[in-house]
């Protein structure tokens, strides 16, 4: 089984423009990020996957590996797809989605993220969680919350504090979704194929779309957390952390 990450990358983010090549201490943000999934043991190999020609440039002479894609990719999950076409990876080899914007992902989120499909051979898509503490952030729409059954498979995403604790008379450890994933090749393109869905729609939480269609996703809880640059402020809160 080959495992295979892949970062999406495109240059025109609509509330932070060029983020990618966004500079933090020496290193282009999407440097950072491939560098750190490069650390990975279990991972076989590493690819950028973009449809700008600056990106592709600015990762081939920091040494890294780039799979150029089509302009009309809708999604970072259709670059993705469309990146593991290209590569002509196994149906049955795993496809690691990485947000590009996680300059400090720890290796240690991969190793969690991938280990399940060692032990479950019909496992076909998986993401992480970490413990989420403190009523602003359980509150805050930015910050995705993740519920799920005994057996780890996700049950719902939301941007919304869920479970909503009626009466504050039982505690309960909420959890944040990390947005990485993890997919069988075979499963990715089928993904790509779903039609949109009105929760996904609503939410604007393209993983919804899964749980709709009546698939499933195992949450794996990891003790590390991997912080995304959602804006340029986002920035100044990582600096003191690399």
């Amino acid at each position: 089984m080959n495992i295979t990450a892949i970062i999406p990358s495109r240059y025109h983010s609509k509330r932070f423009p060029g983020k990618a090549l966004t500079e933090i201490r020496g290193k282009t943000m999407i440097q950072r990020v491939y560098e750190q999934a490069s650390k990975s043991k279990l991972i076989d190999g590493v690819y950028v996957a973009t449809d700008s020609d600056t990106i592709a440039d600015s990762v081939r002479e920091s040494g890294g590996e780039v799979v150029m894609t089509s302009e009309n990719c809708s999604s970072g999950t259709d670059r993705v797809a469309e990146a593991a076409r290209s590569l002509n990876l196994g149906q049955s080899d795993v496809v690691v989605n990485i947000q590009g914007d996680q300059p400090l992902l720890p290796p240690e989120c991969l190793n969690d993220l991938v280990q399940p499909f060692f032990s479950h051979p019909r496992l076909t898509m998986a993401t992480l969680a970490h413990p989420l503490n403190g009523e602003e952030l359980i509150n805050n729409p930015n910050t995705v919350k993740v519920i799920f059954d005994s057996k780890g498979f996700a049950i719902y995403f939301s941007r919304a504090g869920i479970p909503f604790n009626r009466d504050n008379s039982t505690s309960f450890q909420y959890h944040k979704h990390i947005g990485i994933y993890a997919y069988e090749n075979s499963f990715l393109q089928k993904f790509e194929q779903l039609p949109h869905s009105p929760l996904e729609q609503v939410e604007k939480l393209e993983q919804l779309r899964v749980l709709e269609s009546g698939h499933r996703i195992l949450v794996t809880v990891t003790d590390h957390d991997s912080p995304s640059v959602d804006d340029p402020a986002d920035i100044d809160d990582i600096l003191p952390l690399l």
